[in-house]
């Protein structure tokens, strides 16, 4: 009995384990069927995981002005590569400091940061700072040093650090490397895990956000794409709230409304969905490696 209890173990976790990743696959499933289907089918039928008319409506409705959507992808693309490299060496240099024993303000460095990830200036304050004392409105600069370092990240990547024994830097620092050799030569290398990890975080982070635009930009050239397909996904809704006043003009009926949203969010996840795959195996051992108890 105890042996055909100890086989159903795994067949139940791998069951288990499989309806979640169907639950998390088909609502991504589901909306690229949607946004592959006809307006019609989608109205009549509702949403159906197999397209009952296949349709590139949607895709056309976004593609209407190619010359937006690149320049908004590649925006984002500068944004989420210089955003994640500049975070990334600063996450890693602060929880270095904060993971070596050695250092007298460990704890108040420490406290200080989970400070900061407790509390805030807020909305007001924060914007004066970017605007009127930095002078970082319709800049780049405005969609990345805000998100440049992530207080949790920073526990994270400390959490990563402090299993790295101190025997490494000391016989680096025999062999007379300084700080900063020890650091980019040594720590830097063998905390890829971590380093894969966070860096993940850090690019979500920076492809998804349509805030940071919509509070500081201004200039069309400058707008990233998820604040771009936010605005278009309100200008969808408005006309379609409003579809009875442009009939003169417009057929609302035509509109692929529900498709071209659809196709928004294909466009705007799509990229990273790519990326994650690549990053995959750095990612899992850097969530699981600091678990690990001597």
């Amino acid at each position: 009995m105890k042996k055909n209890s100890g086989s159903m173990a795994p067949m139940v976790n791998h069951a288990l384990f499989g309806l979640v990743t169907i639950a998390m696959i088909f609502p991504l499933l589901l909306v690229i069927a949607v946004s592959l289907s006809g307006e019609g089918a989608v109205v009549r039928d509702g949403y159906r995981i197999i397209p009952q008319q296949f349709s590139l409506a949607g895709y056309r409705a976004v593609f209407t002005n190619p010359g937006v959507l690149l320049d908004a992808y590649s925006v984002t693309i500068l944004v989420t590569v210089l955003g994640t490299a500049a975070g990334l060496l600063f996450t890693a240099m602060i929880a270095y400091v904060m993971s070596r024993k050695d250092y007298r303000f460990r704890k108040a460095t420490t406290l200080i940061v989970v400070f900061t990830m407790l509390f805030n200036g807020g909305l007001v304050p924060f914007y004066i700072l970017i605007v009127k004392y930095l002078h970082m409105k319709d800049t780049l600069w405005a969609l990345i040093i805000p998100y440049l370092i992530n207080p949790f990240y920073v526990l994270i990547m400390k959490g990563f650090l402090d299993r790295m024994p101190a025997e490494i830097i000391e016989s680096a620092h025999i062999d007379g490397a300084g700080e900063y050799r020890s650091f980019f030569s040594i720590v830097l290398p063998l905390s890829t895990p971590a380093l894969a990890t966070v860096g993940l975080f850090i690019s979500f982070v920076y492809w998804n956000d349509w805030w940071l635009g919509l509070l500081f930009i201004d200039q069309g050239k400058l707008v990233p794409l998820q604040l771009l397909l936010y605005r278009t996904m309100n200008s969808i809704e408005f006309f379609a709230a409003n579809a009875q006043y442009v009939q003169g003009t417009i057929d609302a009926s035509k509109f692929p409304s529900l498709t071209t949203r659809m196709a928004l969010a294909v466009l705007g996840a799509g990229p990273m969905l790519v990326v994650f795959p690549f990053f995959q195996r750095y990612f899992v051992k850097g969530l699981t490696v600091g678990s690990l108890k001597e």
